[in-house]
């Protein structure tokens, strides 16, 4: 009797195993990990003499399941002496593939490695002056022990590998060479376990090359597909089936590369697969060419080559590349213009393996548009050690026809004729060593009709005219007129080393003469915003270029600047080192004029500046109140009417948009007012001081000639005691403010009696003209406090009262003490003399000396402020 099958415990069953071998899958990591930990560890410690350093191993089965898979997290290997502290390798991840098997070998088994791939790694290769390379890292084995064998952690027995966006940089510092190959996508699959094999790949990149600072190539992109036929014994590598793209232009390769103990040994031929004149437009990056499959072309553009020879520490290999076009043309289908009658003569030629002989001819390269044809044509030679250059150029290009013609991107078109017919003959030393004798010039360049506008401009700009002449010892600007705006500018002068700036990146050395009669510094102005990580645009710091050395002598008619209305600006302007110093600046403005000289530097993160001022009778009101920084130092001259000479010597740092950061600036002035009056309308402090000091009419003092001495630091302003007259009234003024408008002066007057009120006028009334002038003038101290527009004022005017009050006293007291004395000296002397009374005087009863003591009384009772009795 059969029996039923259950299929409910089967399922069950399954699932039980499937559960305890994902457990299980998940678990063994666990296990293995420090195993495997110990391992990588191992491994580097036996091969590497660097300092390497990992932030975790990690050990997946499920990443290439059923392989297993170790990641190394964030692995670098930085170098020792005599690189020290050179990164040769990093990577944000390492991962390596291996069978599951390979994790239950035996302690001393090698697990066998299957595969590896990159993530985000930079790769730096550096051979320096000495031929030293920064990649010889590998232990060293004192041990001449042939026979001593060490068992491995790892054994390669690679079958697929890859890496993805990799940075490699080669620098040779002997050579001063530099290669970078960036964004390193690169893929390969073969059995590494056979010595002959074919390496199937796909790579892309960009690639740049630049030697002893002159940049030959930049962010090229490549691409190559290629099957490479791999010798391991021989250490050789043969071009079979590949497929390569430089940006858009296809070529595909023949040969091999070998490697040998002195160096490689190439045998490369290369060339275009067709013959279009779409090979040439694919030379161009295709953000700059477009689509050139919908390009009309006739016409044929050919690339080969030939590289052949070793490549050791004094040759490199035979070559000779040809670039040919010869009467194409091509036209993009939405554009209206072509380009024709194409030729290009091109060949890039070493015949000896040695590498100063190489040479460039480009024999020709012309092309017309519409009517306007252009010619050049250059070579080069000794390329290494002194590279001899002979150019010319010739023809005429209509710029309102290349956006017709080509597709570059522009906001708005370009328009213009440029022509040129220019020779050129020089070599590099001449150019290094400023030996101009040596360079051959000759010819010209002119502009008309120049229009442009782009985002970096502030306004359209124009260019009427200018021409520039080629002489031996320089190049001429005779003219440059143009505008933008309301602005004018027109230029003349010469540059001394254009070629050293050019070619040898050295500083560009000139001398202008510029003239305008309008000059809107906001036309020439647009402000450069970036956006900061909370989402708001800021303005970036101008930067004064640090590649000019130029002289400029400057005279503009009228000069607008902000809210300013500068006229008759004239000065020179010396460039240099990223500062700007001016020197015999001069400028009519707020109604006399100004002097300067100082200098401006952008060197550094900070912006600074160090200025000498001369004002010349300059309206006081209009100064300091249209200038932020002079409004800030003396708050309280926009209550002066009249004219100011002043001497300002300040310094600071300046805002990304070069105006002084107040917080900043240190400096002092020096200042004489001429003709001037007081509005106390204008002022809450005049307003507040004249109503606490009833004696003062602020409108009524003398500032005529006055004098007045400034510093100011730190956001601080000291003003030195200053002398001021108001009728018969001394007064000394002196005390600190801020630039937040805070203050702190005191105003010391030194008061005759007669102003000080009421309360004293009756006490003065009592005293002669003769003793009113006896008494001494009264000092007064005013406070001014809280800020210019809340201010506070605290005197001392009731004590000083109270003081005068008690000294008019006093001298009342001493005029009755003197009274009294002379009285008494009076009646003594009548005693003596006349003993007898009077016999007609029938009505005095008294004895002389009751009349002696009447009289003191009244004396004393006079002094005392009693009243008198009548006798």
């Amino acid at each position: 009797m059969s029996k039923k099958i259950n299929f409910k415990k089967i399922l069950k069953g399954l699932g039980i195993f499937v559960l305890v071998s994902v457990i299980a899958l998940a678990a063994i990591p666990f296990l293995f990990k420090d195993k495997i930990k110990a391992l990588v560890l191992k491994s580097i410690n036996e091969n590497v003499d660097a300092k390497v350093a990992f932030e975790d191993v990690d050990l997946s089965l499920f990443k290439n399941f059923p392989n297993a898979n170790v990641t190394i997290d964030k692995l670098s290997i930085i170098n020792k002496a005599p690189f020290e502290g050179d990164t040769l390798f990093y990577s944000g991840e390492l991962n390596l593939k291996m069978s599951i098997k390979e994790l239950f070998k035996g302690e001393n088994e090698p697990m066998n490695l299957q595969g590896f791939s990159s993530n985000n790694a930079i790769v730096n290769v550096i051979i320096n002056k000495d031929g030293l390379g920064n990649f010889d890292i590998a232990l060293k084995n004192q041990e001449e022990d042939s026979k001593k064998e060490e068992s491995k952690p790892f054994a390669l027995n690679i079958q697929e590998y890859g890496v993805k966006n990799m940075r490699f940089t080669f620098v040779d510092e002997g050579s001063k060479m530099k290669m970078v190959l960036d964004s390193i996508n690169h893929e390969g699959k073969g059995n590494f376990a056979a010595q002959k094999l074919d390496l199937d790949t796909k790579t892309t990149t960009k690639v740049s090359f630049e030697m002893d600072k002159t940049s030959f190539i930049k962010n090229i992109a490549l691409s190559l597909d290629a099957v490479l036929g791999i010798d391991l014994d021989n250490s050789k590598y043969e071009f079979k089936n590949n497929k390569a793209l430089i940006n858009q232009l296809p070529l595909e390769f023949d040969g091999f590369i070998q490697l040998l103990e002195e160096g490689q040994l190439y045998n490369l031929t290369f060339k275009t697969p067709t013959s279009d004149f779409k090979n040439f437009l694919g030379l161009i990056p295709e953000a700059y060419a477009g689509n050139i499959n919908q390009v009309k072309t006739t016409g044929e553009f050919k690339v080969s080559g030939k590289v052949d020879g070793k490549l050791t520490e004094t040759t490199i290999p035979k070559f000779n590349i040809e670039l040919a076009s010869n009467n194409a043309s091509f036209q993009y289908p939405d554009l209206p213009k072509s380009v024709k009658n194409i030729v290009i003569d091109t060949h890039i030629v070493n015949e000896t393996g040695i590498m100063n002989d190489t040479y460039v001819n480009l024999d020709q390269l012309s092309f017309t548009i519409d009517q306007d044809i252009f010619n050049a044509k250059a070579n080069i030679r000794n390329l290494t050690q002194n590279a001899l250059v002979d150019a010319a150029l010739k023809g005429t290009i209509n710029l309102a026809n290349v956006t017709k013609a080509y597709p570059v991107k522009l906001d708005k078109p370009l328009s213009g004729i440029l022509k040129a017919d220019v020779t050129t003959k020089f070599d590099m030393k001449s150019v290094e060593t400023s030996q101009y004798q040596n360079i051959q010039n000759a010819g010209n360049i002119s502009l008309s009709g120049f229009k442009y506008e782009g985002p970096e401009m502030a306004k359209p700009f124009e260019i009427k005219n200018t021409s520039i002449t080629f002489n031996p010892n320089q190049i001429r600007l005779n003219e440059f007129d143009a505008k933008t705006g309301d602005s004018d500018i027109q230029v003349a002068g010469s540059l001394d080393n254009f070629y050293g700036f050019l070619f040898k990146k050295q500083v560009l050395k000139g001398s202008f003469n510029m003239n305008s009669t309008k000059l809107v510094v906001s036309d020439f102005m647009a402000p450069t915003t970036t956006t900061a990580e909370d989402g708001k645009k800021t303005t970036e710091a101008i930067k004064i270029p640090s590649f000019l050395d130029c002289n400029l002598t400057a005279n503009a008619g009228t000069v607008i600047y902000d809210n300013l209305n500068l006229k008759n600006v004239s000065g020179n302007l010396a460039i240099k080192d990223e500062a700007i110093t001016l020197s015999n600046l001069k400028m009519d403005i707020f109604g006399g004029n100004i002097g300067l000289t100082g200098t401006v530097s952008t060197k550094g993160n900070q912006p600074k500046f160090n200025m000498d001022l001369g004002l010349n009778s300059v309206n006081i009101a209009e100064s300091f109140t249209q200038l932020d920084m002079l409004k800030s130092i003396a708050p309280i001259a926009n209550t002066i009417n009249g004219k100011l000479n002043s001497t300002i010597k300040l310094s600071g740092n300046l805002t990304n948009d070069m105006t002084p950061d107040l917080k900043t600036i240190s400096g002092d002035l020096v200042g004489q007012l001429l003709s001037a009056t007081v509005n106390e309308k204008n002022s809450t402090l005049l307003t507040a001081l004249s109503s606490n000091v009833k004696f003062l009419d602020v409108s009524k003092l003398n500032l005529n000639d006055i004098k007045a001495s400034l510093s100011f630091k730190d956001g601080k302003v000291a003003l030195k005691p200053m002398n001021l007259k108001y009728q018969d009234i001394n007064m000394v003024v002196g005390g600190t403010h801020g630039f937040d408008q805070s203050m702190n002066y005191d105003v010391k007057f030194d008061v005759p009696a007669k102003y000080l009120g009421t309360e004293v006028s009756s006490l003065l009334s009592k005293l002669t003209p003769e003793e009113q002038q006896k008494l001494e003038n009264i000092p007064i101290t005013a406070n001014l406090g809280g800020n210019f527009s809340k201010p506070t004022v605290k005197t001392d005017l009731k004590q000083a009262t109270t003081n005068l009050a008690s000294q008019i006293v006093k001298m009342q007291k001493d005029k009755l003490v003197g009274q009294g004395t002379s009285a008494l000296s009076n009646l003594l002397g009548g005693d003596k003399n006349n003993t007898t009374t009077s016999a007609t005087d029938s009505t005095k009863t008294t004895t002389p000396k009751e009349d002696i003591k009447n009289e003191v009384k009244n004396v004393l009772g006079g002094l005392l402020g009693g009243k008198k009795k009548k006798e």
